[in-house]
């Protein structure tokens, strides 16, 4: 079972670039823990695909029910004080934005705050990089030690 961020959620549900590495991780374990508000994130990503031409809004309809069909299945965490509690920390800790450090919050509360051997599946760089330096093993790896090897590159230059 691991923690799917909604950065990794997008991808399972419309072709992108990124879509066959999370379906790999998907089919290896199909066992998908998320937060209460991922699917108002995707539901917003995908509008946000609508509105700016990307998708048809027939597109739009059926990766709706996507999502629909892949959240009937997975297992949401709930808002409560402890993931409040734990956001604070977050904020303090990492440059994350409210709904990231949610995010964040509920994968190391559906741990029982010991993050060390559980996986978070993420797309989003700072989201990433916060999760593993919480203890999550970070998916898919190979995308994020592209990104930080790219961004060292950069660095140097």
């Amino acid at each position: 079972m691991k923690f799917w961020d909604a950065s990794a959620i997008v991808p399972l549900c419309i072709t992108q670039s990124l879509s066959e590495l999370v379906h790999g991780i998907a089919r290896k374990d199909n066992s998908i823990v998320v937060w209460w508000g991922s699917v108002i994130e995707c539901r917003s990503a995908f509008a946000r695909l609508w509105r700016d031409g990307f998708l048809s809004s027939r597109e739009e309809e059926d990766v709706r029910a996507t999502l629909s069909l892949i959240s009937s299945a997975w297992v949401e965490m709930k808002p409560c004080e402890e993931i409040r509690e734990i956001t604070g920390r977050l904020l303090l800790n990492h440059p994350l934005r409210a709904a990231d450090s949610l995010q964040l919050a509920a994968a190391i509360s559906w741990t029982d705050k010991k993050p060390n051997g559980h996986s978070f599946v993420c797309l989003d760089l700072k989201l990433g990089e916060a999760a593993r330096r919480e203890g999550f093993t970070i998916l898919p790896a190979q995308f994020h030690t592209n990104q930080r090897n790219k961004r060292e590159t950069q660095s140097i230059k």
